[in-house]
């Protein structure tokens, strides 16, 4: 009976197209509002604002793992890039950490109208998932 329910549950809930992911976001830390858009086939997410931002809106990407990039601005800088729609989901991209300078592999999955589970991986099974909510 339980599975019968569960089987109807998942049936009738409401299911996000792969675009629903298209806006705004906060992340779960530091404030950080990241806008999502379409990339040619893909999508990209560029930093719009942050805790560290509003403080300090000329805040460079210091940490930085190359040099030469140490110098350009954090505020419009592309972290999410390089995703393959898979279903409702864009997988296999690419999510670039400033705080230490990292970039690690990235699946993006809308998890209702408002929220989307990022998935961040060193390389799997070591990753970590935050929801993001949507910004008005």
């Amino acid at each position: 009976m339980l599975f019968s329910l569960v089987a109807v549950a998942l049936a009738v809930a409401p299911q996000q197209s792969a675009e629903s992911v298209l806006g705004r976001w906060k992340a779960e830390t530091r404030g950080g509002i990241i806008e999502i858009q379409r990339c040619g086939p893909s999508i990209c997410g560029r930093l719009v604002s942050s805790d560290a931002l509003r403080t300090n809106p000329n805040l460079k990407d210091a940490n930085n793992k190359d040099a030469n990039l140490r110098n350009r601005n954090l505020r419009g800088l592309q972290i999410l890039s390089g995703f393959t729609q898979s279903g409702n989901a864009w997988t296999g991209g690419k999510i670039y950490n400033a705080e230490d300078g990292k970039t690690y592999t990235a699946d993006v999955t809308p998890a209702g109208p408002n929220a989307l589970k990022l998935r961040g991986c060193v390389f799997k099974p070591f990753c970590k998932t935050q929801t993001w909510t949507r910004v008005r």
